[in-house]
């Protein structure tokens, strides 16, 4: 539960039909499991204590007895696990029957909660034996079976020990209807919302069963656990899989395969359900309602063993498919974007600096997609190469290539002499090769693109990507500045990707042949001295600044999930375990956070950029940071 993860299981135990024996059997052996596996919230199916399809049995005092005293033996036998679990049980409340969720914690009933929607369609008839909950709050006397009183109706439970982890409780078609149960429970505080199902199979169910699991988790910004009777239910016309479901704001962290009654389990994150409530200001503030109880119970704050999966590269998706569909998404937002600010301008060229590196190589695409959707000839963007100092001959010539095969018109500027003439004229020796040296050069660049602009009538199109600005890692009014940066919310380790899908996709073997060469470059701004014959790059970014693999991973977690950095640091040594040490992943978060913090005046005044995801730097809504604010708070 540190760090705000909360394991939680959903099970699907084998059930015989009206055997609430052996049905109380099967459950406790798979609480016991997931106890072990260490789950703190275990969700059974619906009417799991009796099976679902016992049809009109449920009229029989007979299986609605053994079903309580069931019940009772299963909670006297639970009193040593820590665990909230809830079952399903068919329940008699002043007069009707109530499906129902019992929840149970430490040999004690919490709450039973009755369903609120009757499905009495198809297959489904629960309405012949079920009275829907219509909101009334009331309490049920069990004490003939040994039970104490209990509260009946819709409740949630608050964790006393962690009060960010909040249950709430819906059941099967609770969760169909035009009008979920959950929103409420939602709107009552809870981040985790528990469904007990018995859901039957049919074609093309569990996609559609995925899809709406899926979205509730994201519309309600809350962790859903989904329990779905298995096969011992089926009978007659009906056939149920077991289909369980885990997912977390819109993702899925864990999903049964149908026809295999087991336990699955994850880890919920309820701090980052919380934290990010709290920025959507659309998201309700709590709400007490009548006809929802608080009740509270206890977990014992303890390390969460991580299973769950947290992606090296939380900008990319790992499936091709969905990949290159982002890819093209990403280069059509960039280029429409240039595009209107083209028109709007009323500029006759694009201009931007061409390296032979990657950002560049990505701005230059995007210009020319933006020339292609004007119906404009690619020889209006203008491509300048400035060689200096540590330009290297396979740079350069992969920036010539790159021009002559996309057709733009290229220029070359070599501006060794106009920055030794700067140094002369500041009193700079040339032999220091501190940050005057390296700065200088990036300036001259800026001030000869922005010089070339004016000649033909166009404006400077910034190449600089979101890494480089969270790392600060731009010359203030050098690269820092342009009219248009198209690549300002791109991270370094999507440029690679974007880059990658257009050589894969591109008509041209040649052009295809220089996109890998370039994919293949080291990092490098390439201002250092080297020899005038060298061809492999010597100066490398992530050398001095630490991998931008480790960098994108922190700024996601770090400042799009506002994760503590000393969560940031454990989830990363657990996705980086097997490629950095603990002492490496130190070193570079603390360079995140201290560059991260020193370097926002440089953010503060960027120039305009297509926004194309969640996470980006601009001050003009998205990222709202003091200049001078001081980090040492998220120092580790």
């Amino acid at each position: 539960m540190k760090d705000g993860f909360v394991k939680v299981a959903s099970c699907t135990p084998n059930v015989k039909v009206a055997d609430t024996d052996y049905n109380i059997g099967k459950i406790y052996e798979q609480l016991c499991e997931a106890d072990r596996m260490g789950a703190k919230v275990i969700v059974f199916p619906e009417l799991c204590i009796t099976a679902y399809t016992c049809q009109d049995l449920f009229f029989q005092d007979t299986l609605l007895d053994s079903a309580m005293k069931s019940l009772a033996e299963l909670v006297a036998k639970s009193s040593d696990i820590q665990a909230m679990f809830i079952v399903g049980c068919p329940v008699r409340f002043e007069g009707k029957l109530y499906n129902c969720a019992v929840v149970i914690q430490h040999g004690e009933i919490l709450g039973i909660i009755p369903k609120t929607s009757l499905p009495n369609y198809n297959e489904f008839y629960e309405a012949r034996h079920f009275s829907p909950y219509i909101g009334r709050v009331g309490t049920l006397d069990l004490s003939v079976y040994g039970l104490d009183k209990i509260p009946f109706g819709q409740r949630v439970f608050v964790c006393t020990d962690m009060p960010e982890i909040i249950v709430g409780v819906e059941i099967c078609e609770d969760l169909w209807t035009a009008d979920p149960v959950s929103n409420y429970l939602a709107k009552a505080g809870c981040t985790i919302i528990c469904n007990l199902s018995a859901s039957d199979e049919v074609i093309g169910k569990d996609t559609y069963r995925r899809q709406l699991v899926q979205n509730q988790s994201a519309r309600l910004v809350c962790g859903y656990i989904y329990s779905s009777a298995g096969d011992g239910e089926s009978t007659q016309d009906m056939v149920f899989s077991g289909h369980d479901l885990i997912a977390e704001n819109g993702i899925i962290l864990s999903e049964s395969k149908l026809f295999e009654n087991g336990i699955i389990t994850s880890e919920i994150d309820v701090s980052k359900l919380v934290f990010e409530r709290r920025k959507i200001t659309s998201f309700p503030p709590l709400k007490s309602m009548d006809f929802i109880t608080r009740g509270e119970f206890t977990l014992p704050v303890t390390d969460t063993k991580l299973t769950r999966y947290f992606s090296k590269t939380p900008f990319i998706p790992s499936d091709k498919t969905e990949r290159d569909k982002r890819c093209d998404l990403i280069l059509q937002m960039q280029s429409h974007g240039l595009k209107k600010r083209l028109e709007h301008t009323g500029s006759k060229a694009a201009v931007l600096g061409i390296s032979g590196g990657l950002d560049s190589c990505l701005a230059l695409l995007v210009c020319v997609k933006a020339m292609d959707l004007l119906k404009r000839p690619h020889s209006d963007i203008v491509a300048v190469t400035m060689p200096c100092f540590g330009t290297t001959k396979r740079t350069r010539s992969n920036a010539e290539i790159l021009c002559t095969e996309l057709g733009v018109t290229f220029r070359e500027v070599d501006i060794t002499k106009s920055v030794l003439q700067h140094f002369e004229d500041i009193g700079h020796n040339p032999d220091d090769h501190s940050v005057v040296f390296e700065n200088g050069q990036a300036r001259e660049r800026t001030k000869i693109l922005m010089d070339i602009a004016n000649q033909v009538s166009g404006f400077v199109v910034g190449t600089g990507d979101l890494s480089e600005l969270a790392l600060g890692w731009a010359t203030y009014n050098g690269d820092h500045m342009s009219m248009y940066g198209v690549n300002a919310s791109i991270p370094k380790t999507l440029v690679r990707y974007l880059v990658g899908y257009y050589a894969d996709t591109c008509n041209s073997s040649k052009l295809s042949e220089v996109l890998n060469d370039i994919l293949d470059t080291p990092v490098s701004p390439e201002l250092l001295p080297t020899d005038d014959s060298a061809t492999e790059v010597t100066q490398k970014t992530e050398d001095l600044v630490g991998p931008y693999e480790l960098h994108d991973f922190f700024l996601y977690n770090g400042i799009r999930w506002g994760y503590p950095p000393k969560k940031v640091k454990r989830i990363a040594m657990y996705a980086f375990g097997d490629d950095y040490n603990e002492e490496e992943i130190t070193k570079w978060l603390r360079t995140f956070y201290r560059r991260f913090f020193a370097q926002q005046f440089k953010r503060s005044c960027l120039p305009d950029g297509a926004k194309v995801g969640s996470v980006t730097l601009s001050p003009r809504g998205d990222w709202r940071m003091p200049s001078d604010a001081s980090g040492v708070l998220w120092q580790i």
